[in-house]
């Protein structure tokens, strides 16, 4: 069977594992006329004819907002008489934003960032049925989860926090963002599980945004921080912060090139978090063309292109139908995951109060 795909990436070793898996989904879900790919060549016969919201599911000033603020920036720019407001809903399982989403059927004047938390999300069965039905459209790029200490930390390494987890799992507060199961707790919960920690004893730590858990760490109430690399960015370029661990293939570049992998510490751990964007529930093949050429077209622009490199995410760019592809397979390997983990609803896993 011929799939048309969306799919143009830069030559990189570390998406292999991701394609791996959407190429499965591939083979399984795809068959006779449905395998199409939406078409994002065709003038698009509908525009948006009033302001868009862009709803981001955390706090402001984390990494969701600064790709949503940089995205509306880029596409006002591209087409002037359109207009973007940013509403930051944070909230469990990204409940709040999906509520807004979900609202109005068919209105595409509202967006929405597409994670790896609404994958994780939907592995977790934690979305009731009628905020399961939003519009993936494009898939942007790929990021990676950081473990994170301050730099005074008697933790110089990956194989120190584990030593020491080993021996008493409750020892340090950890800090995530936003919920219990996403890609920012797995983050930390899967390599130490490889390392031999009990994983369910951790003392995790929710915040509203990756931001707000950087602030606690530097201000000396968090011990460990798990974020994703735009969040430590700053603290790291000012010598704040000692990164332990990086869940890449390989080492990223500039203020991370110090920064060591899992995979050089012994843990076979690599990421597959990725961002994009979605909208509302029966939007017209129309309405979801106009807004995958005009992000594809932000994600060709060399504005794009520089923001994602200063923040160390892996650039590219699927249409509608592979970043459903993928986020049925993510879908898939969280809940074997959480399940292994112990992530499930209704488990031990322990949520220590923030002090």
């Amino acid at each position: 069977m011929s799939v048309s795909t969306a799919f143009h990436p830069r030559p990189h070793a570390t998406l292999a594992p991701w394609l791996a898996s959407m190429a499965v989904m591939c083979c399984t879900l795809l068959t006779g006329p449905a395998a199409a790919q939406t078409s994002t060549t065709a003038p698009a016969t509908w525009k948006p004819s009033k302001p868009t919201e862009f709803i981001v599911p955390s706090g402001a000033g984390a990494a969701l907002d600064q790709a949503a603020r940089k995205l509306t920036e880029l596409l006002a720019r591209d087409d002037p008489s359109q207009s973007f407001v940013v509403s930051n809903k944070s909230g469990a399982h990204s409940i709040a934003a999906l509520e807004i989403l979900h609202r109005h059927p068919g209105n595409a004047h509202t967006l929405m960032t597409l994670s790896s938390s609404y994958g994780n999300s939907l592995a977790q069965n934690a979305l009731p049925a009628h905020l399961q039905k939003g519009t993936p459209l494009v898939t942007l790029f790929r990021e990676f989860t950081t473990v994170v200490v301050r730099a005074d930390s008697p933790l110089r390494n990956a194989q120190d926090l584990i030593a020491q987890l080993r021996k008493d799992p409750e020892k340090y507060s950890i800090g995530i963002a936003t919920t219990l199961g996403n890609h920012i707790h797995l983050g930390v919960a899967s390599p130490l599980q490889q390392g031999g920690v009990n994983i369910q004893k951790l003392r995790i730590v929710p915040y509203k945004s990756s931001a707000e858990s950087m602030v606690a760490l530097a201000g000396g109430h968090l011990d460990v921080v798990s974020a994703t690399t735009p969040n430590l960015l700053p603290y790291l370029q000012s010598g704040r912060v000692r990164v332990l661990a990086i869940a890449a293939d390989k080492r990223l570049d500039g203020a991370f090139a110090q920064s060591p992998t899992w995979k050089e510490q012994g843990i076979n751990y690599v990421s597959d978090s990725f961002q994009g964007v979605m909208t509302a529930p029966g939007t017209s093949p129309a309405q979801q063309a106009y807004w995958v050429n005009a992000l594809r077209k932000v994600s060709e622009s060399r504005e794009w292109k520089e923001f994602v490199t200063l923040n160390q995410w892996d650039p590219f760019f699927l249409g509608p139908q592979d970043t459903s592809r993928a986020l049925h397979a993510q879908v898939e390997r969280s809940h074997t995951l959480l399940t292994e983990l112990g992530l499930l609803p209704n488990t031990s896993t322990r949520v220590a109060q923030a002090r």
